[in-house]
């Protein structure tokens, strides 16, 4: 009986204390087109829909070009939080890039992406009067 007990409360316990989650506005930002050398930051915003409060451990990105912030508080259950994510826009060419957020939810391990195209500046102002005619 003491065994079933002591069973019961660990996986109460185990139950409440994953009982976290956290949902995105959106878990792709699309940069579009950019212009080499223009503002790479963005912000993922996300309301944590669990009933205790969500702590990121961790973020880690998938390169060295794309750098994201933590939230450094607890995201209280109801409330919203930013993960900010900076692209370094001086690197040409196409990117898609993963964010990996480490986190106390049920869903300890959750994926975010960023992806875009970086374009010499001439040609994006190329492109604008091609269209504007």
């Amino acid at each position: 009986m003491k065994t079933i007990l002591s069973f019961l409360s660990i996986l109460f316990l185990s139950i409440s204390i994953h009982s976290q989650e956290f949902k995105f506005d959106t878990e792709t930002i699309d940069y579009g087109s950019v212009s080499i050398g223009s503002n790479g930051d963005k912000v993922f915003v996300f309301k944590n829909i669990g009933t205790q409060p969500l702590i990121i451990s961790n973020i880690q990105s998938s390169c060295g070009c794309t750098v994201p912030k933590k939230p450094e508080k607890p995201i209280m259950p109801g409330e919203k939080g930013e993960i900010k994510v900076s692209y370094d826009t001086k690197r040409v060419g196409g990117f898609s890039k993963q964010i990996t957020i480490f986190s106390n939810a049920k869903e300890p391990k959750k994926v975010i992406r960023i992806k875009g195209i970086v374009e010499q500046a001439a040609s994006l102002e190329k492109e604008k009067s091609l269209i504007s005619n």
